[in-house]
Formats: C-alpha cells, structure tokens, sequence
C-alpha cells in the first residue's frame, strides 16, 4: 500500500465501535427478561446502514429526539472536511464536481465516500478521523459524465467480519475491512475488481465508471455503472448489471441490460442495434427487498440520450424497473416506462419500498419517482400496476432517421407531481410586460405536450433533462404510506444537431441541452418552481404541495408584488422521521468547458442560494423552521442517534467550495 493509501487509524476507538457492527444488530433483551428501569437506561444507537437508512430506501428513521419544539434549536455539532482537499492540493489539476457523499452509520461510526473515491471512517459523535483509504483511482484520469463524484458505499457484515464497498469512479470494486480500510486480500485482485472487465465487448475506462453505492442481499454485492452516452463511438460501454460474491469477488451472474441474441428483449432492438448501443445502465441508486432477496433496478437511457434513429424498436430494458433475484440474477419482473427514449428521461432514484393497504388489502408495494413527473406504483412482489396505467398516443419525431414510440405509459394515479408539457397558460403572468416576454422566448422553439420529440429547432422539455424528480429521490412514512417526493420545474431545449466533424460518428444526430430561462433571468412557466408533494399511497392521492425554497420572489421586478413562496428550482433531499420531514435545496451552479480537454469534461462552480435546513409538518406540509446552514445540502441527508443524541449529517460543498459532512444535533 502506497503512503497516500495508507490507512489512519485510531485502533481502540474503532475497534469498539466495530464490535457493536460485527454484531449484526443492537442489542436486544432475552426473551422473558425484564426490561431494565428506562431511568437507568440511556437511548439505544439508532443506526442508518445504508445509503438509503434501509434498503426499502425510504429515507425514515424511528427517532423523535429532534421535533416541532426544539427543531429550532438545532446547530452544528460537529464538521468534517474532506481528505480530497489534501489530494488537490498536490494535484493542482483536479477538479472535484460536488460532493454528494451520504453516509452511513453502523456501530457508532460513519462510513462515507468522496468525490475522489476515497473512502473514510469518522466516529460518529465526533466527527473525528478514524481511518482513510486512498484507492488512487484518480491517477487514471477523469472519469465520465460529471467527471469527480460519488454518492456512498456499502457495509457488510456476517457477525465475524466488516467489510466496506465501493464502485470507484475509474470502475474498480473495492472491499475494506471495515476496522482498519485495509482492502481485503481475499476478494478479487488484492482488493478489487476490475469493472471493465467481461462485459462482452471492449470498454474503455474513460466511458465507464461508477459513482452510486452497491446493494449487497444474501451475501451479494450488485453493482451498476455510469456510462458516458454520447456518441463519440459506436460501440459504447452496455449497462449490464452484476452480481459478486460478497466474501470472494466471483461473479455470480450478469444480467444483460441490453438483451443479447435469444435473450428476452431482443426482438426491441432492431437491426442488430443490440451488438454495439451502449449505455441502458443503472447509475442511479437501488433498492432491495432482503426478505424476497430482490433487488430493484432503476434504468436508464441507451446511447444517445436524444437520437435513436440507430436503435429503432422499444429498446428494452432502457428506462425500465427491473426486479431480480438477487441470489441467481434471474428477472422476476419489468416494466419499461419510456419506450425508445429519446428526452434523458432516465430513472433516476432508488425506488421506494413500502406495504400498505389498498382497497382493504395489505400490499408490498415499490414506487419509482421519474424525470417526467410521474410516479409509478407496482406490486413488488408480482410487479402489477397497483392503478391503471393507459397507453396513450404521443408526438412522433420528424427527425431523418428517427422512429419514435407511437405510445407511451401514462400512470393514472398517482397525478404527476410536476407539470409535463408545455402550455400557454402555465407561461408566467406576474405582469403583462413579462408575460408578453416570455412568450416571444416560446417562439424560438418547438414544444407540446409531454414526450414531445427533440427537433433541430430546438424543443422544449418540461420536465427538463434535470427537472421533475432526481436522484435525490423521495422519502416515504412507513407508518402512515405517505410518499415525500421533492421536484423542480427546470425546462430545457434540446436541439438535435447533424454530425459537423466534431465527434466521430457520421451517422447520428447528438444535442446539447440546456436550461431554458425567462425574460430577466427570471422562470418562463409559473411557480412553484422546486415543491414538496405528499402522496398517500394507500389511495393514490396527492395530500399536499408545498413550495420548498423562497424562490424568486425578490427579485426587482417581483419584490413590489408581495408574492407567496414560490420555490426555488434547485434540486431537494428529503429525510422523513418519526416527528418531522426535512428538506434541503442544493445552491446554483456553472459550468465550462476547459481547455485541451475532452469535449464531454466540464469544470463546474458552485455557488450558495438560500443555504437551509427546512422542517415541514408531515401532515399538513406547513413550514414550521427554516434552519440556517453553513453552506447548501449537495448530497443526500441522513440522521442517526448515538451516545444518546441524534444527528442529522448533511453533505455541502465540493468543486470550489469547501467539501465537507456537517452534523447537526441539539443542545
């Protein structure tokens, strides 16, 4: 192990917090003995062992430590700054994207990744360094997409040993022994497995990266990837999904994104598109039953995202949910919600697992939020639509080449939390002078109802590419079957743009998108502009909506008007608990293309709007705080209880603004 690599270590504070770990679970109390007095006993760690709390990915925890009385009171307990900050200040060449590292927290410390694929361990009541592990993934180059991020790892654990997960965004799969961030040298390589590998056709490691966490059920590690879809190439990366052996590294099964010849699904890819498409990959996080043993699969869109006069057919299982065994791979069920997707309409979120009673019957349910604003709700267990769901015909595409789906699924129930299509009466109307501006913007451009297809005009999607739901995801009550799910109204245009030299491909279109603003810097379409919505999903029903965020509001041309909320368009992380819902907005960011660089990598900078901490009645959805913070949430929140107190960690920062976790408790 290389110096930069080498593990710091606090033995004795670790390998007590381990012990409680590698127990499996908290304490309990024999069956038939009396509970102890509760005046002698102090609070029990509440733990949050996976990205997600659980991997029902409901992002709900028990503890009511922190609610409507003292939620006011919260501040910042404790900061912890990222080791990457070491590594770019002897790398003056590295740039960081965000950093979106949630962690985990399993006996009494946190386990979290970083942008640069560092994994670190941090005593959880103290924010204190326990140990780091340095891969030097970075050497390789800059990974794909938003080049340098990462989202979390995986803990395992079989009562004996610990062990720490990670996909790397140069797509290596590491295992650390939990204790010490030693890698294990039993699994793989020395440690690790090379994700480009055994794929079915070369990858190049520049395309091909990883940067959400595993699900490991039954003792399987199941592994996606981010997949650059551009079409710099013809054969790009495939999506393929895998599963590993939790104690050794050996595959145990691959599962084909792209159906391969005699593979269910084929048939979707005409002409043979299925031997060089790429992407159709899982990048988002996932979800999993562990007492089905099925892992839940959120796709996304095969290369490229906005042209696919190249891969006619339906293209399954691009932009599908796609349950399987987590043991053996086998598909246990689909359901593709985009066919030929031509708007990025990835899935972009783990889906939420939760049981609830619909018509007077219990129900294993999964949802899945969406970039289009739906919410897709499923038997988890058979994979039945819980409502109707109706093909209706959509706008087809007039671009040479293209040959659109003539329908697609539209749920109905629950409603969509975001306005789909665009419309004349959802143009802003704050005065006449503005509504008139904005309308000449709506002229420069093609648009229409939602799933209207990209032009060389340009056409406007709303949602847009980052718009509706991300993969923030949504939170969900499991006492009560209340969904939470955040979402933005953020139109773009895409504008489908002939092969000019530029790239190497000669026979397809790509595009650029980008946000569409209205006259003065102001939203083209009425507000809210970034909402909470609740769903009941024991009947399909919206319960409430709220704006999250204030929103533009101030704005000179606004502020006479003594406006409401209005949102602000900024993506939400939602953390439901027993007493409260929480919610925080990233802050605003820029981008550029660097010099002598590849034309798909972007220097980005970040920069802070309304950096809050918002608390909302779970029931009635009303604002009951606006805690201030040192910087915007840019990761998704977590909250845990240990020595007796409860923390809520939330991730900021990243690219040029300091990169750290800050924990939040009470007095």
């Amino acid at each position: 192990m290389t110096p930069a690599s080498r593990p710091r270590l606090h033995t004795l504070t670790l390998a007590l917090a381990l012990a409680v770990a590698t127990a499996g679970c908290q304490a309990t109390t024999p069956p038939g003995a009396p509970s102890p007095p509760s005046i002698t006993s102090p609070p029990r760690d509440v733990e949050w062992r996976t990205y997600g709390g659980t991997y029902a990915s409901a992002r709900y925890s028990p503890l009511d430590q922190i609610d409507r009385t003292n939620v006011g009171q919260l501040h910042v307990a404790w900061r912890w700054r990222s080791p990457d900050h070491d590594v770019m200040a002897r790398e003056p060449l590295i740039e960081t994207f965000v950093n979106e590292g949630t962690p985990l927290m399993v006996g009494g410390v946190l386990y979290v990744s970083t942008s640069l694929s560092q994994v670190a361990a941090i005593d959880a009541a103290t924010g204190q360094t326990l140990w780091t592990h340095d891969p030097e993934v970075w050497k390789l180059g800059t990974p794909p997409n938003h080049g340098w991020v990462h989202r979390g790892v995986a803990h395992w654990s079989d009562g004996r040993e610990a062990r720490i997960f990670i996909g790397t965004g140069n797509a290596f799969l590491i295992a650390l022994d939990a204790r010490t961030g030693q890698p294990i040298p039993s699994f793989g390589n020395a440690g690790r497995i090379d994700l480009t590998e055994g794929l079915g056709r070369p990858v190049s490691r520049d395309l091909y990266s990883v940067t959400s966490p595993p699900v490991l059920v039954r003792d399987v590690v199941v592994v996606g990837a981010s997949v650059l879809d551009l079409p710099v190439r013809r054969d790009l990366p495939p999506g393929h999904v895998r599963g590993f052996d939790a104690r050794t590294g050996q595959l145990r099964w691959i599962f084909h994104a792209i159906p391969q010849a005699g593979e269910f699904g084929n048939e979707t890819w005409e002409q043979e598109s299925w031997k060089t498409t790429g992407s159709t990959n899982v990048w988002a996080p996932m979800s999993a039953d562990e007492d089905l043993g099925y892992v839940y699969l959120p796709f996304s869109t095969p290369s490229n995202d906005y042209y696919g006069g190249h891969r006619h057919g339906d293209n399954l299982f691009a932009e599908s949910l796609v349950c399987l065994e987590a043991v053996t791979g086998k598909r246990v069920w689909h359901y593709q919600v985009v066919r030929h997707g031509v708007w990025d309409y990835d899935l972009p979120a783990a889906p939420n697992l939760a049981d609830v009673t619909v018509n007077g019957q219990r129900v294993k349910t999964v949802a899945q939020v969406t970039k289009q604003g739906f919410v897709f709700v499923f038997d988890r267990v058979t994979g039945r639509p819980l409502w109707p769901i109706e093909d209706r015909p959509v706008p087809q595409s007039k671009v040479a080449g293209e040959k659109s789906a003539a329908t697609q699924p539209f749920p109905t129930k629950p409603a969509p939390v975001d306005r789909q299509g665009v419309r004349l009466e959802d143009v802003i109307d704050f005065t006449p002078e503005l509504r008139q501006k904005a309308l000449a913007i709506l002229e420069r451009y093609d648009w229409g109802p939602l799933y209207t297809p990209p032009s060389e005009r340009g056409t406007i999607f709303l949602p847009g590419v980052a718009g509706g739901a991300s993969w923030s995801g949504a939170a969900l009550d499991p006492e009560t079957g209340r969904l939470y799910v955040t979402s933005r109204t953020l139109p773009f245009v895409t504008r489908l743009i002939a092969p000019d030299g530029s790239l190497p491909i000669r026979d397809r279109y790509f595009a650029d998108p980008q946000p569409l603003f209205g006259p003065e810097g102001l939203p083209l379409f009425k507000p809210p502009y970034g909402r909470i919505v609740a769903i009941d999903l024991n009947t399909g029903e919206h319960a409430w909506t709220v704006p999250l965020g204030e929103g533009p509001r101030k704005h000179p041309l606004l502020a006479a008007l003594d406006l409401p909320r209005l949102g602000s368009g900024r993506r939400g992380f939602p953390l439901v608990t027993r007493t409260l819902l929480f919610a925080a907005q990233e802050g605003r960011v820029t981008a550029r293309r660097p010099p002598k660089q590849r034309a798909w990598t972007r220097i980005f900078t970040w920069a802070p709007v309304e950096p809050t901490l918002e608390v909302f009645d779970k029931t009635t959805g009303d604002l009951l705080a606006r805690v201030e913070l040192p910087a915007n949430a840019q990761g998704a929140l977590m909250t845990y209880m240990v020595r007796g107190r409860q923390y809520i960690v939330i991730p900021v920062g990243g690219a040029n603004l300091p990169a750290e976790l800050i924990a939040l408790s009470l007095p």
